[in-house]
């Protein structure tokens, strides 16, 4: 039975559980031309230059794939290492002299964003069934699709066999491990998350009604934001009891928590996929997943769900080989073994269907997550929402009035949307 919910959740996921102008160029350079076929010897470069996320496992992957693809068609592939946060920035500086990349990478959140700034031209694919409905939605703008999507995810609860018997199916029952379990000064914990990431602990304001931009007919209105609403305010008081309560030190980081998670000091964490590989070496059959745990009132808390893709640069002069490349990256075997070594679930769809995902069991946590889940919004406007509410996180985890704190930052977004011109 465990294993019959286990495929349906991953289908959920593969069917579609979300919703979902750049500079002035030759034709001869843009994507969308399907005169030239993506394969046309006259216009092949000697070398396509990738940014790629600077994680190991991910560039391990990575540089196997390309490997082959230069083998297959002679064409060198260059992998700079660059955080896919820091991407943008560097790219609208680089670019523009040259110094930039033909391909880069980046979550579908930040598609809006990128392309109101010019920095990436829409991808003509022609093979869109290849990937699940859900990423292909998730990375069209305007109607155009800018990425091709590499990776599906959202995040949700690991847990030590060794240190919990099951998984915490409410967060009354997290508590009474992160009570029960939690001695600072030995470095043991019962729960750890990345809590003032807002990222992270968005589902705990979902969860309670709190919301980022209303969304009516299909469309965000970002001038309806719901992170300072009755709801947000209820989550953002549990989030900082976690902080009153010492469960979670307010210093606390990813590095740190992985740290003591693999060290079998922690007996759960909330965080995403990408830690299964890193996870799993370190405590092999006592690693468990599981969905987010139910709040007080019931409701599963609403993650993130997110895609990561491969996106074309505005000034690339090869674009069509781009495309060709980054075909091949996110073809089924590629991405079977993207997803062996680097251990996130595919946005292929042939991919994401396979017995090696449908029968993985870490897998299964997170599978059932995203039918809870959510898509973060991808209009320019979101790129506005992070600064302020981590700030207000770190207000709210040192003790300061959470309505407040919360009324603050949505003052603060408005304030930035609005000085943007992205309204």
């Amino acid at each position: 039975m465990k294993k019959i919910i286990s495929i349906f959740m991953i289908m959920v996921l593969a069917f579609g559980v979300l919703a979902a102008c750049g500079p002035q160029r030759d034709t001869d350079d843009n994507a969308g031309d399907t005169d030239t076929p993506a394969t046309d010897e006259a216009t092949k470069p000697e070398k396509l230059v990738m940014w790629v996320n600077d994680e190991e496992k991910q560039k391990e992957a990575i540089k196997t794939i390309v490997e082959k693809y230069t083998a297959e068609t002679g064409i060198q592939v260059e992998m700079v290492a660059m955080s896919m946060l820091d991407q943008i920035e560097a790219l609208a500086l680089d670019a523009p002299a040259g110094k930039g990349p033909d391909i880069f990478f980046q979550p579908h959140d930040r598609i809006g964003d990128i392309v109101t700034q010019g920095l990436a031209d829409p991808i003509t694919l022609d093979n869109t069934g290849d990937y699940s409905e859900t990423a292909i939605d998730a990375v069209t703008f305007d109607g155009e699709v800018y990425g091709v999507p590499h990776v599906v995810e959202t995040y949700g609860l690991y847990y030590n066999k060794d240190l919990v018997a099951e998984a915490p199916a409410t967060m009354e029952e997290l508590m009474a491990i992160a009570a029960e379990q939690t001695d600072a000064s030995q470095d043991k914990y019962g729960f750890l998350m990345e809590a003032a990431n807002f990222y992270f602990v968005y589902p705990f304001f979902a969860g309670y009604g709190g919301y980022v931009f209303n969304k009516d007919g299909g469309a965000y209105d970002a001038s309806d934001i719901g992170l300072g609403n009755e709801g947000a305010v209820k989550g953002g008081e549990l989030i900082q009891s976690w902080f009153t309560n010492g469960y979670i030190p307010k210093e606390i980081t990813g590095d740190v928590m992985n740290g003591l998670f693999t060290d079998g000091k922690v007996a759960t964490v909330i965080t995403g996929p990408w830690n299964i590989t890193t996870y799993r070496d370190a405590l092999g059959d006592k690693l468990a997943t599981a969905p987010l745990p139910t709040l007080e009132n019931g409701e599963h808390p609403k993650s993130f769900v997110g895609v990561k893709s491969w996106m074309i640069s505005s000034y690339s002069e090869n674009q069509q080989w781009a495309t060709d490349l980054l075909k091949f990256i996110t073809n089924t075997e590629n991405q079977m073994h993207y997803y062996e070594v680097a251990g996130e679930m595919p946005a292929n769809q042939a991919a994401l269907t396979d017995d090696k995902i449908t029968n993985d069991p870490l897998m299964k946590g997170f599978a059932e997550q995203i039918a809870y889940g959510e898509p973060m919004p991808s209009i320019p406007q979101m790129q506005q929402v992070w600064d302020p509410m981590g700030n207000a996180l770190t207000f709210i985890a040192q003790g300061d009035d959470v309505a407040e704190v919360l009324s603050e930052a949505v003052d603060i977004i408005n304030e930035k949307i609005a000085s943007s011109g992205a309204q």
